[in-house]
This record gives C-alpha cells, sequence and structure tokens, in this order.
C-alpha cells in the first residue's frame, strides 16, 4: 500500500453527497487517509437514498470505499475540539456542507488557514460562496436547469435530466485535481493554496462547446435525443431486426466509407445536401432516412460487424445490467471485491492505473466505525470515549 501515490496523506472530510465524497474517494483510491465526519446516528444522509445494495444507498457504497468514518456532534464544543486536533495534523480539509455552516463554526478557509498553516482547504458550494447565489441552495438537477443542461437535453418535445448526478460528479472531479495540484504546489514550493469549487462554475464547463456554439452561431443546440446535436449521421439506427446500433461519423473519409462500403450508394459522397457535416445536420431526416431504408438487410450483429470492418465507429445500445457484463470490463479484470457492513460486493478499479500498483479497494464503513480508534490515536482513553458516547457527541 506504500506505493500508492498519497500513501502519507491525510485528509479529513466534513461531506455528504456526492461531490465532496467522490472526490475524497479518489483521494482514498490513490492512497489517502480520509477521516469522514458524519452526524452521529444516521450519518451522511446519502447513507439512506436506497436500500438496494444488500439494504444499503448505492450511492453510498459508490463513494465512500476505503475511508474512516468518524461520527461526531459539531454543534458541542468537546465535538469540534476533536475536529481541531484532527486538522492540526492534517494535510487536507474538504467539505461541502450547506451554505454558510463551516463559517459559523470557526472552519472557514481562512480561519484555518490562520490556525493550520499547512493545511490545505477545499470548499465545495452549490453557485459559488462568494457571488450573489452564496447562500442559494444547489441540488444537482437544479443545477442542471441553471446551468442550461436542461435546455439541450432530451427529445425536441420534452426535456430530460441527465440520468446521472453530472453536476456533483463535475465538482467532485475538479475539487480532486484542485486539491492534488495544491499537494504538489505545497510539496515544490511550501506554498499553501486553498482550493475553491462550485456545482455551478463545473458544469458550466462542462458546458462549453454548446455554450461556445450558442453564443457564437446564434442559435443553442437542438434536443435531439440520443443524436448528436451538431454532428450527423450521430446517433442510433435501427437494423432489420429491430435491434439498434449507434453510428458515429466524425469526418470526410468515415463519410465516405459509410456511403461506399455500408450503404453501397456512393453517390451520396457528392451529393450537395450531404457534402459537409454542416449540410447533413440540416439534413439530417431526409439522410437518416436513407440509412435506415439501406442497413434493412443486415441483423444488428451484422452491421456493427461491417462498421468494425469498415473502421467506422459504432456501439451497441446496453443496459446497464449490460455494463456491469461488459466483456471490456470483465476481461480486463476491472472489478474487485469489496466490503461493507452487510456483505460483500463488487467495485470497480480507479480508472487511472499506476504501472506495478495494485489499487487500493478496502471495506465501506458503518457509521462511527472508526470512532473509538481515531479518539485513541488522539490520546483519548477508554473513559474519555465512554462519556463522549454517553454525551452523543461521537
Amino acid at each position: 500500500m506504500n506505493d500508492l501515490p498519497l500513501a502519507g496523506v491525510t485528509v479529513v472530510s466534513l461531506e455528504q453527497a456526492v461531490a465532496a465524497p467522490f472526490a475524497t474517494r479518489q483521494l482514498a483510491d490513490l492512497g489517502a487517509r480520509v477521516i469522514k465526519v458524519e452526524r452521529p446516528g444516521d450519518g451522511d444522509f446519502a447513507r439512506g437514498y436506497d436500500v438496494s445494495v444488500h439494504g444499503q444507498s448505492s450511492y453510498f457504497v459508490w463513494l465512500n470505499r476505503s475511508k474512516e468514518s468518524l461520527s461526531l456532534d459539531l454543534k458541542a464544543d468537546e465535538g469540534r475540539e476533536i475536529l481541531f486536533e484532527l486538522l492540526a495534523t492534517a494535510d487536507v480539509f474538504v467539505q461541502n456542507l450547506g451554505p454558510g455552516a463551516t463559517g459559523r463554526m470557526g472552519l472557514g478557509a481562512e480561519d484555518l488557514a490562520a490556525r493550520f498553516p499547512s493545511l490545505i482547504v477545499c470548499d465545495i458550494s452549490g453557485y459559488g460562496a462568494d457571488g450573489p447565489w452564496g447562500t442559494r441552495k444547489a441540488y444537482d438537477l437544479l443545477v442542471q436547469a441553471e446551468a442550461g443542461l436542461l435546455s439541450i437535453t432530451g427529445s425536441p418535445n420534452e426535456v430530460a435530466k441527465a440520468g446521472i448526478s453530472v453536476a456533483d460528479i463535475a465538482a467532485g472531479s475538479f475539487a480532486y485535481s484542485g486539491i492534488l495540484a495544491s499537494l504538489y504546489t505545497r510539496a515544490v514550493s511550501g506554498r499553501v493554496r486553498s482550493v475553491s469549487v462550485s456545482l455551478f462554475d463545473a458544469l458550466a464547463e462542462w458546458m462549453g462547446s454548446p455554450a461556445y456554439y450558442a453564443q457564437y452561431g446564434g442559435e443553442s443546440p437542438r434536443r435531439t435525443g440520443a443524436r448528436h446535436a451538431t454532428i450527423a449521421p450521430y446517433g442510433p439506427f435501427t437494423a432489420g431486426d429491430g435491434e439498434r446500433v449507434l453510428l458515429a461519423i466524425q469526418n470526410q473519409r468515415e463519410w465516405e466509407r459509410l456511403c461506399v462500403e455500408i450503404l453501397a450508394q456512393p453517390h451520396l459522397v457528392t451529393d450537395p445536401r450531404f457534402a459537409t457535416n454542416p449540410d447533413r445536420v440540416a439534413n439530417r431526416e431526409v439522410l437518416e432516412q436513407i440509412i435506415t431504408q439501406a442497413i434493412e438487410g443486415f441483423t444488428a450483429d451484422r452491421l456493427a460487424g461491417r462498421l468494425e470492418e469498415a473502421s467506422i465507429a459504432n456501439a451497441r445500445m446496453n443496459t446497464v445490467g449490460e455494463l456491469w457484463a461488459h466483456p471490456v470490463l470483465s476481461e480486463r479484470k476491472r472489478w474487485r471485491d469489496v466490503a461493507t457492513p452487510r456483505g460483500t460486493i463488487q467495485a470497480l478499479v480507479p480508472p487511472a492505473s499506476f504501472t506495478g500498483v495494485e489499487p487500493r479497494m478496502d471495506p465501506v464503513p458503518a457509521v462511527g466505525e472508526h470512532s473509538a480508534a481515531i479518539l485513541t490515536g488522539l490520546g483519548r482513553s477508554g473513559t474519555d470515549i465512554a462519556h463522549l458516547r454517553s454525551k452523543a457527541i461521537i
């Protein structure tokens, strides 16, 4: 485990839901010690989102492996004092509590910088704590709406949310990379930089392409279901057996190969309706009818095979269940067993693999599972710990 890049780094996190837990789980994946501070009793409210994984939340088991759980009542002076003791030797502090919550407890970035000069503080907010919406609550779907994602997602007649928590995941990813950059800066120069990330800023960055398209092109990308809004043909097509195959044409070479080798209609290459990608987008409906008619004699498997032979990008419309059994995961041994409080589950190894390093895949903790061990490490006696339990501080 000492070969892991962040072995020896300690992270303390006041985290809940998705954004901060995703950032800190990635730090834990790399070997950091992550102490997750939770409310005594129920803990992180994401534990109760669903009961699909052996009676546990799918969100929680995904985001919280390899962490230690410390239950702590931060409204109590004794609880805050324990947190300050942990921060005195920690490298990173991460929080995504509600607007103003950490400031009221003396845990703002400036307060902590004065008290712990070597501590890297990462604050994750909804709309940026320094802006006009600094006190406004933000949840993933609300941010998808405000950032314009809903306006370009769905069918022409109905908007649709993204099927996963993209604003939270985006923010967690930027927080993770920001913390890594701050750790590097501290290591090479000694300077300590705090990090701040908002869900809105993170998703606005991910909206870069459609934002440029709308700002400088004069109109927003249209909602096109599973089709690409600005590239054609790029989307699902139904083969003769009723199954669907996605094909994606990215350039003129692929367009020519599609016309000649798959559609057997070489004249389409020079048809002025389809000569360039903007032409094909403008005449998408006619083009898709031509393609659909041309592939009626193919089964989906045969069509996918022919597209592969012609070096044309393609994919099948898998379900989430089919993802679980996908050969790209199973044949590359991307699954590992991970313990949880209610039984073993399978989990994907981190996407970034390091040569010669076995990924860290430690258990998902129960609420407060490590409280006694952490407090013992801080010098608390068994009597002290019993006292804290009796007062519901841990």
